[in-house]
């Protein structure tokens, strides 16, 4: 099933959708639009039972180039109430993605500036040419990445995030890698292969496995090894070992076996 919008095209083939960045005139560049339909795009995508893997890419020679430029211009002259309205459709969208219940694979074939950066940081995997390029640019604009922070910190690191979120120093896609943001390097020719590979990997699992154990990071990053963690993870392993899905697929396995 594929979908056209304004901004991006949703394509669905053998169990992935491929979500598009469509513009490729001003690098993918954020406005008020590609956000709303990034917003119900991935809302979508996510209740979809034909899909369990969700590949977010771009259309050009730029992944994403943060915010587009009219965009920004009509920002500059908006009110405290109207920025912060503003800001919460940005915010609402990356959370969206990074909540989604699929899995969901950044490829990333070009520069990415910005909320570009965000937008791959919200992604569970992430591939890129090693043609491609970041930058967190926000403090030559007077800016901060604010909205995006919780996403990269946790993505890129705090250390790593210290240096460039006050240097908007330009990083290659091979030194995201060593710094563990991007998790494939991959030669331009390799990319599409390399996202495939993964996409069929996953796919190879349980889909209520991937969902859970998606969901399984998020819930336990960061926190405490205490008591309830301890007895919520026995509970949670308890409750899928009980699955059908579980129980099907543990069954087949032994008796191979």
């Amino acid at each position: 099933m594929n979908s056209l919008h304004t901004t991006l095209t949703v394509q669905t083939e053998n169990l992935v959708a491929t979500v598009t960045l469509n513009r490729p005139s001003v690098r993918n560049a954020f406005n008020e639009v590609l956000i709303s339909e990034l917003t119900s795009a991935f809302s979508e995508l996510a209740q979809r039972e034909d899909v369990e893997v969700i590949v977010l890419a771009a259309n050009g020679k730029s992944f994403c180039a943060g915010a587009d430029l009219a965009w920004m211009k009509a920002m500059a002259s908006y009110t405290y109430e109207e920025n912060i309205a503003d800001a919460q459709l940005l915010a609402k969208m990356l959370n969206i993605i990074y909540r989604c219940a699929k899995p969901v694979i950044a490829k990333v074939q070009g520069d990415t500036y910005g909320g570009g950066v965000g937008l791959a940081a919200v992604c569970d995997i992430v591939v890129a040419s090693e043609e491609a390029h970041f930058c967190l640019s926000e403090a030559r604009l007077g800016l901060l990445p604010a909205t995006i922070s919780p996403y990269v910190i946790k993505a890129l690191g705090e250390q790593a995030c210290r240096r460039f979120f006050i240097t908007s120093e330009r990083f290659s896609a091979d030194e995201a890698c060593h710094l563990g943001f991007v998790h494939v390097l991959s030669k331009a020719n390799q990319l599409d292969a390399d996202v495939e590979k993964i996409c069929q990997s996953i796919l190879q699992n349980g889909p209520a496995a991937v969902v859970a154990c998606k969901k399984l990071v998020q819930d336990y990053a960061s926190k405490p090894i205490d008591e309830f963690l301890i007895e919520d993870s026995v509970k949670r392993i308890a409750e899928i070992r009980c699955s059908k899905e579980a129980q099907y697929r543990m069954k087949s396995f032994l008796e191979k076996n």
